[in-house]
């Protein structure tokens, strides 16, 4: 197995730029989606039936053995928490997404919390929230206690969530980073029931792993194997599994161009995360990392940044609220990686279009397969575009941070195409959101054609999502010229071959506004002035439709709703099909 030398940080700042995606693959290419049928009956079965082994006494003889008297060593976690989160733990409260735990009120035998809220708790992300705003004398005695109650009702009993691969791999990666707060206390029967436990934790993984489900979830399953392999004495062996199985659940989880299969930026953000938790573990045992995981890296980082805009932070894609650039740079910064962003992702599925201060980023691929993605969006053509730090066309987003702020039903709701900066036909959805809220029929084939000229960049995308319902295939035209402050877009919906013409049907034609972006409608109706607060003046121009101006909402990191307003072309498509263009300018 090749190798490399896991490099101090201090050394990491002189890595070569990375590059990135500077080439642009040009023509045409048909990307069609994968077999998108969800678990079978036998594979659920099958989950079920592993899970109900937990309590049986063959898999307690699994997990017992020699417990270590102390770990190798404490790997450095670079990334800083929230630092809200972790004055509220200070306080005596957990704070996940606007919901609210009191601590001494805490029951782990019966913790009716919202799914998220519970996997924060289980996985004890929190320790890294809590550590970033207090010493070891400060938050000690918080994180024993909690870590007391874990123990009391979940030590002995393996369990979902609690137990789940991902929550029980988290978990130990956050207790040996962040052992100086739940290892200080002089109780050795404590000590020694901490230290059995991340050891029990190790061979729970040894025999789930492979079984989590692929994408994140085993990622993060191998990512804990492979920790446990070199933080608790006697690891030879498992690591030589562990790297094995953490080999394949990185071709399983991310695609060829390092973008995450569930084509989620939250996913996307957490397995670079978690890939420098281990850069991090190689470090502090000074042993040799091996390639697949630097490779793996120089691939996610810059398919990451690829979805970043002019501010630094995420854009509002499958899910995903706005992230903002200080977690994104941070999590970066852990990979030692420096990278330009990635430009034409055509399996992580987006496109980025970069000139002068603009950044032009669009979904040009199918959604995801429902099985790997719980908040996938029918999203197939949409856009956002960014000028400077200023954001100016977005998507509402934030589909996967339901919480106090954001009601189960209304995250349901920014799944849907109305959600997206794109056309929309007969107000339906491009792809179809079943009640369960999995992804059901519709977008199957993308077809995508990018060139890059002196004048500019072009990218031709069409997408067959209402062709078996409606009849129609929506072609979007997106110019960008080359000093970005000129893009020309044309939404064109053509009647499907072999086919019955379609019938007349309604279309709108939506742009969301990011907040802090003032509409007017100019005399004519056939446009508007786009004035950023604290930045340019933008003018939009569309030759066909009637223009409103409607009201809509983003959604930031932490999954709060921000009033904004949205542009909105309406017309109706013709049996023979209908052209409408449109003009974004930079005017001042």
């Amino acid at each position: 197995m090749t190798r490399i030398r896991a490099k101090p940080a201090a050394e990491r700042a002189s890595f070569p730029d990375v590059p990135g995606g500077a080439e642009i693959e040009e023509g045409r290419r048909l990307i069609r989606v994968s077999d998108d049928k969800g678990l079978s009956l036998a594979e659920r079965i099958a989950h079920r039936f592993y899970r109900l082994t937990w309590r049986t006494p063959l898999h307690a003889v699994r997990l017992k053995g020699k417990f270590p008297l102390k770990l190798l060593a404490v790997p450095d976690d670079s990334i800083p928490g929230d630092v809200v989160a972790g004055q509220a733990i200070r306080a005596g409260y957990f704070l996940f997404r606007g919901m609210k735990q009191p601590i001494d009120t805490l029951d782990f035998e019966t913790l009716a919390l919202a799914p998220a809220f519970v996997d924060y708790i289980h996985s004890f992300r929190w320790l890294r929230d809590l550590s970033t705003v207090a010493t070891r004398e400060q938050g000690a005695p918080v994180a024993e206690a909690v870590m007391r109650k874990w123990l009391a009702a979940h030590a002995e009993k393996p369990s979902e969530p609690a137990w789940r691969a991902d929550n029980a791999a988290w978990r130990l990666l956050y207790w040996t980073s962040q052992a100086p707060l739940i290892l200080s206390s002089s109780d050795l029967v404590y000590r020694s029931l901490v230290l059995n436990c991340i050891a029990r934790t190790a061979r729970h993984l040894d025999q789930s792993a492979d079984k989590a489900p692929v994408g994140l979830h085993r990622l993060v399953a191998w990512g804990g194997v492979v920790a446990a392999s070199m933080l608790i004495p006697g690891g030879g062996p498992r690591k030589l599994f562990g790297e094995a199985g953490l080999r394949r659940a990185i071709d399983s989880a991310f695609h060829p161009d390092g973008g995450a299969i569930s084509r989620s930026p939250l996913a996307q953000l957490d397995g670079i995360m978690l890939l420098a938790m281990l850069r991090s573990v190689y470090d502090v045992r000074r042993e040799d990392m091996p390639r697949f995981i630097a490779d793996a890296l120089n691939r996610a980082v810059p398919a990451l940044l690829g979805i970043t805009h002019g501010d630094g932070g995420l854009g509002n894609w499958q899910g995903a609220g706005a992230t903002d650039q200080a977690h994104v740079d941070a999590v970066v910064a852990a990979t030692g990686v420096r990278a330009r962003p990635l430009r034409q992702a055509r399996d992580w599925g987006y496109q980025r279009l970069a000139a002068g201060n603009s950044v032009l980023l669009v979904d040009a691929a199918p959604p995801p397969v429902a099985r790997l993605a719980a908040a996938g969006c029918a999203s197939t053509g949409a856009i956002e575009l960014s000028d400077g730090p200023h954001r100016l066309i977005v998507n509402c987003g934030g589909a996967a941070l339901a919480g106090a702020y954001l009601p189960d039903d209304l995250a349901q709701g920014l799944r849907t195409t109305a959600a997206h900066s794109t056309l929309v036909l007969a107000d339906s959805n491009s792809t179809a959101i079943l009640p369960d809220g999995t992804l059901g029929k519709g977008v199957t084939e993308v077809e995508l054609n990018r060139q890059e000229l002196e004048s500019g960049s072009r990218l031709e995308l069409s997408h067959d999502g209402y062709v078996r319902r409606i009849g129609y295939v929506h072609r979007r035209l997106l110019m960008m010229s080359s000093d970005g402050r000129e893009i020309r877009g044309e939404d064109m919906l053509l009647p499907a071959e072999r086919r019955r013409k379609p019938a007349p049907t309604p279309f709108a034609l939506r742009f969301h506004l990011a907040p802090g972006v003032e509409p007017t409608l100019t005399a004519d109706a056939q446009g508007a002035l786009l004035r950023i607060d604290m930045g340019a003046l933008w003018q939009f121009r569309t030759g066909t439709g009637t223009i409103a101006i409607e009201d809509s909402l983003w959604i930031d990191g932490e999954g709060k709703p921000r009033a904004c307003l949205q542009l909105v072309v309406s017309g109706q498509a013709e049996p023979g099909g209908i052209s409408t263009g449109w003009l974004l300018k930079r005017v001042g």
